[in-house]
């Protein structure tokens, strides 16, 4: 949908999620911004309970009674009257209708947040999370030059659209972008903008993964007739990276940046897959080495991964706790904040940043995984059961919330299952998929209670590049696999990589307290 509307006097930011009022901000978020958006989409059509159940609450399930509260909830927050309805009001017996006929903005904003990078597993645990606004950096500093004075329309729409993010803008500018191609066979822009969106659309928006293939193919037609084009390398490393191919991935956007060496959006995509290798020095001088530090808007939370497991956790929370405070629209600020909380072992603070978070209207499963992990610690485990499931409702397909899920159940596969789902992983990790592959097979292997092949897999991931010890020794779900022998030989290993990442930075001499 757009970026902005206007509803009377109100003027609405759909990506940043804030309501204004003669630019004073209103207190809409969570639910009840939700529901205010999705209204917003039905023009000034009536909209019954049933469908308002289905298309905002849902997987939940709530009655009549939820909705009408919201809707209480709302109207107080915008200061509206039930009783003489200015902004939604109320039709007896059918639903709910907004007053008047929302206006789209013709002056959109361009620095609404755009969407991140997937891996196979979506909805991490630990630094995981965090690492996934390193893509949301990667794919916003990607975004074609929409200052081009010779791009079509076509072309600028496009852009737009697959700038903003959120899957309906995404589709949007598959279309625009295969329009231009109709018109222009030959659009190198067009082909490296289709092509980003295409992996977007497989690797962000649960789309058919052949779209990966169609993304690969289009770039490298680019490359074929253009191989120093940086935009079409960093397009076919997005293709890679999709895919957990961190190798060929980096070696394409390293590429970007040799053709193109003011290109942070290929530096940023770098930086994030050095840290998932373990190449935590490479990846804060690569950070570090951003030229343009204003046009990315989640920098401070990349280097925040970075020093975190490097063991500067002051700054490291410094960091995420300011991109708490500023980004409450963003899921990603949302994510790293509980989550660096909870891997130190500051579980009540976790737990009151994770209820902030939840409000704040970008549900994403991460955050239930993260729910769960602490609910389970508590010892809560009715309501670690129930947020596992609200994680796989939310990504079905990803592997790690089903593996959590499996771990806190009552009744669990069958241990052949779980081993077979397993050695799968490590087979993907060997041909060098994610490190977070191995830690999921991790948490299948101990689930079905080999210890021994369990620690192996742990292994594997270090000898890939996890390094986040933080998060293995506080997590509930390895709480049994910490008492095997192997365990803190393991952690040792994470250690001593460490130590050696930490005096390479030394060495560089990086300056962590220049680091915007």
């Amino acid at each position: 949908m757009t970026a902005r509307y206007r509803l009377d006097d109100l003027i609405i930011d759909v990506p940043r999620q804030r309501v204004e009022r003669e630019g004073a901000p209103l207190d809409v978020g969570g639910l009840s911004f939700r529901l205010l958006e999705f209204m917003l989409e039905q023009g000034q059509r009536v909209v019954g309970f049933d469908e308002l159940i289905e298309r905002v609450w849902a997987p939940a399930v709530v009655n009549e009674e939820t909705v009408t509260q919201r809707v209480r909830l709302l109207r107080q927050a915008l200061g509206d009257d039930g009783r003489n309805s200015r902004y939604l009001r109320s039709v007896r017996g059918r639903g709910y209708q907004l007053c008047v006929a929302p206006q789209r903005e013709d002056e959109p904003r361009i620095d609404a947040t755009p969407p991140a990078r997937r891996k196979r597993n979506i909805a991490l645990a630990g630094v995981a999370l965090i690492a996934l606004a390193i893509g949301v950096i990667a794919w916003s500093m990607q975004r074609p030059d929409e200052t081009k004075t010779s791009q079509s329309p076509l072309l600028q729409r496009a852009a737009y659209y697959a700038g903003i993010g959120q899957r309906d803008n995404n589709e949007r500018a598959i279309a625009l972008y295969r329009q231009r191609l109709q018109e222009a066979p030959d659009d190198r822009d067009a082909m490296v903008g289709l092509s980003r969106a295409l992996s977007a659309d497989a690797c962000l928006y649960n789309g058919d993964a052949t779209q990966l293939d169609r993304a690969q193919a289009m770039a490298e037609r680019v490359i074929a007739a253009d191989p120093r084009n940086a935009a079409a390398h960093a397009a076919l490393g997005y293709s890679f990276d999709c895919r957990g191919r961190i190798d060929d991935a980096l070696r394409n956007y390293e590429r970007a940046l040799s053709l193109d060496p003011s290109n942070d959006g290929a530096r940023a995509s770098a930086a994030y897959l050095y840290e998932r290798r373990g190449r935590l020095a490479d990846a804060l001088a690569a950070n570090l080495a951003v030229r343009d530090p204003s046009r990315v808007r989640f920098l401070q939370i990349q280097i925040a991964a970075n020093l975190d497991l490097l063991g500067y956790t002051a700054e490291a929370e410094s960091r995420y706790r300011r991109s708490f405070q500023l980004y409450p629209d963003n899921v990603f600020s949302n994510l790293a904040w509980p989550s660096f909380l909870m891997r130190h072992g500051r579980h009540a603070e976790a737990q009151a940043a994770l209820h902030e978070a939840m409000k704040r209207g970008t549900d994403h499963a991460g955050l239930h995984v993260l729910a769960a992990e602490l609910a389970w610690s508590r010892d809560d485990r009715d309501t670690a059961r129930e947020e596992a499931a609200r994680a796989v409702a939310l990504r079905p397909h990803s592997s790690l919330p089903r593996s959590v899920q499996y771990a806190f159940a009552q009744v669990r596969p069958p241990s052949e299952t779980l081993r077979a789902q397993a050695e799968s992983l490590r087979a993907g990790l060997r041909d060098g998929s994610d490190p977070i592959d191995g830690i999921d097979a991790t948490l299948l292997l101990d689930t079905a209670g080999d210890r021994d092949a369990a620690i192996a897999a742990l292994r594997d991931a270090i000898a890939m590049g996890y390094r986040d010890a933080a998060y293995l020794r506080a997590s509930p779900l390895f709480a049994g696999l910490r008492e095997s022998p192997g365990f803190d030989e393991v952690l040792a290993a994470i250690d001593t990589a460490i130590a050696r990442e930490r005096e390479a930075v030394r060495s560089r001499k990086l300056d962590i307290r220049a680091a915007p």
